[in-house]
């Protein structure tokens, strides 16, 4: 069953960029060019000083860095690590994020016949590698007072939405005036599951047959740990941001 399950997914995957096609739909040319068309699907929270972009890295930080520059609004970031099954990585178990937030999807454990002992060892694994982001992201920067803000959670796209979900646990544990999720495209079915739990969705591209983020992106290369170092820098430094004009 976990193989057929597996094969299928293959299949979206692989038809995702010729179903964009036929429907009209235009892949985003990179990440930047995903942000600035998403920073206009989001044009109603500009210049609002309550407003807080919290990227996830690393993907989501180039998106969510036009976002933030184009709504004049600080940026800051969310690490939040995907459990991957261990046979096929790029299928989510779950999500887990700072504090303690674990989100696991059982449904894919058991149709793969995951132990508690091998989810164990994902989430050990995954939690050493959310560390060391933390560590090298953060460093001595505390992570944002999110009480009485309305966040902006975004990512460069959102598939099945477990990192997602695990973010807005965070997020919703801390405290915010309201939450909204964003990325340049998502799966229709995970976009309609995030708005039971938030209270904006927000996305340029929302197809009904989604496949993987990276078929609705031309170039889609790796975003770097340097890269999400010089991006925040980069924010610090925006004059753009209304929190940093007196």
């Amino acid at each position: 069953m976990g193989s057929s399950w597996v094969g299928a997914f293959q299949t979206a995957v692989a038809t995702t960029a010729q179903v964009a096609l036929t429907c009209g739909m235009r892949r985003f040319r990179d990440r930047v060019d995903a942000g600035v068309q998403l920073a206009e699907k989001l044009a109603a929270y500009a210049e609002r000083r309550d407003v807080l972009v919290l990227a996830l890295p690393r993907g989501g930080v180039p998106v969510a860095y036009e976002v933030a520059r184009r709504l004049r609004a600080p940026l800051d970031l969310l690490v939040v690590r995907k459990l991957g099954l261990p046979s096929h990585p790029e299928l989510a178990i779950g999500a887990i994020a700072r504090g303690g937030v674990k989100i696991l999807e059982p449904r894919v454990s058991e149709r793969f016949g995951l132990s508690p002992a091998d989810i164990a060892a994902v989430v050990r694994r995954e939690t050493a590698e959310l560390h060391r982001r933390e560590a090298l992201y953060r460093g001595d920067r505390p992570f944002p007072d999110l009480r009485g803000r309305t966040v902006l959670l975004v990512d460069d796209g959102i598939a099945t939405g477990a990192t997602m979900r695990a973010a807005v646990a965070v997020v919703a544990g801390n405290s915010p005036a309201s939450i909204v999720v964003a990325a340049p495209t998502m799966a229709e079915e995970t976009a309609r599951d995030l708005a039971r739990s938030v209270d904006d969705v927000v996305s340029v591209i929302t197809p009904t047959q989604f496949g993987s983020v990276g078929e609705w992106y031309e170039e889609f290369s790796q975003t770097t740990d340097g890269d999400v170092k010089r991006l925040l820098e980069a924010s610090d430094g925006d004059p753009a941001s209304p929190d940093q004009e007196g």
